[in-house]
C-alpha cells in the first residue's frame, strides 16, 4: 500500500497531495464535529462552531472553484 502511494506521488505529486490532504481535512472535520457535539449546543457566539463551519466552507470552495481553475490552466 505504501509503495503504491509513493508510486502515485511520483507520477502525480500535486494530485496525490490534494487527495491525501482532503482525507486529512475530512477526518479532522469529522473528529471536530464529534468533539463539538459532545460538548453540547453552542452558547454565546459559538466561536468553535464558526471555525469548524469556516474550515468546511473553505474546503468546499477549494474543491469546487480553485481545483477546476487550476486544472483548466494546467491543461489549457
Amino acid at each position: 500500500m505504501l509503495a503504491g502511494l509513493v508510486a502515485q506521488f511520483r507520477a502525480h505529486p500535486v494530485a496525490t497531495v490534494l487527495e491525501l490532504g482532503s482525507v486529512v481535512v475530512c477526518l479532522l472535520l469529522f473528529v471536530g464535529t464529534l468533539a463539538l457535539l459532545s460538548s453540547g449546543p453552542p452558547t454565546g457566539r459559538g466561536d468553535p462552531w464558526l471555525v469548524l463551519v469556516g474550515i468546511g466552507a473553505a474546503f468546499v470552495v477549494f474543491w469546487t472553484a480553485l481545483v477546476p481553475l487550476y486544472e483548466r490552466f494546467l491543461y489549457a
